[in-house]
C-alpha cells in the first residue's frame, strides 16, 4: 500500500470480508485473529483484483515497509524534507540500515538511494504541475543542496531538465507503485 487511497481500498476489502481491523497503515494491516485458509484465499483474490498482493514473507514485508516509509516521507510530509533516510528507516523499522539496504537491493534490483531519488523526482514533477513553487523553492523543499543538484538528478532520471519538463504540454508522471 503506497497511498491513502490504497489504505482505504484494503480497509474496504477487509470490511467486506467481515475481518475486524485493529490497525491499518501504509504497508501493514493488523487484524484481531488469524484467517482461515478459505478467508485467506478470498482476501488474496480480492486484493489481486484491485492490483494489490498479500505479503507474508518477512523479507518482502520489510522491503514493503521500507518503500512505504520513504513514500510517506516524500509524498505525504507537509514540511520540508530534511531527513536522513538511513536514520529514519533504521529507527522506524528497528533494523540495521546495512541489512535493510542489502535486503532492498536484492529484492528490488536497485538501491534504496536510487528508489529515494525516483520518488523525489516524481514529487518534483508533481510540484512543477501544481505551479505553486518555483524550481529553487522545490529544490529547497525536497532537501536538494542546490537547484543545480536538483536539475542534474532530474535530467539523469528523465532525460530532460525541470525547465524543459515544465514547458511540456503533456507531462508524463509515474504512479508511486510503479517506481
Amino acid at each position: 500500500m503506497v497511498c491513502p487511497r490504497c489504505i482505504e481500498t484494503v480497509r474496504e476489502t477487509l470490511v467486506f470480508l467481515n475481518v475486524h481491523i485493529l490497525s491499518i497503515d501504509l504497508g501493514e494491516v493488523v487484524i484481531d485473529r488469524e484467517l482461515s485458509g478459505e478467508e485467506l484465499i478470498q482476501l488474496q483474490t480480492k486484493l489481486i483484483s484491485k492490483g494489490f498482493e498479500l505479503l507474508e514473507d518477512r523479507n518482502a514485508i520489510l522491503v514493503d515497509k521500507v518503500k512505504s516509509t520513504i513514500i510517506e516521507h516524500i509524498h505525504y510530509n507537509k514540511g520540508e524534507l530534511k531527513v536522513n533516510f538511513s536514520t529514519v528507516l533504521s529507527e522506524t523499522l528497528d533494523q540495521d540500515y546495512t541489512k535493510l539496504s542489502k535486503l532492498f537491493s536484492n529484492a528490488e534490483g536497485i538501491t534504496i538511494e536510487k528508489f529515494i531519488n525516483k520518488q523525489k523526482i516524481e514529487k518534483v514533477k508533481e510540484l512543477i504541475e501544481y505551479n505553486e513553487l518555483n524550481l529553487s523553492e522545490i529544490a529547497f523543499h525536497l532537501n536538494y543542496s542546490s537547484l543545480a543538484h536538483l536539475s542534474s538528478q532530474f535530467k539523469k532520471e528523465t532525460g530532460m531538465t525541470p525547465s524543459t519538463y515544465k514547458k511540456l504540454e503533456h507531462k508524463e508522471r509515474n504512479t508511486l507503485d510503479a517506481l
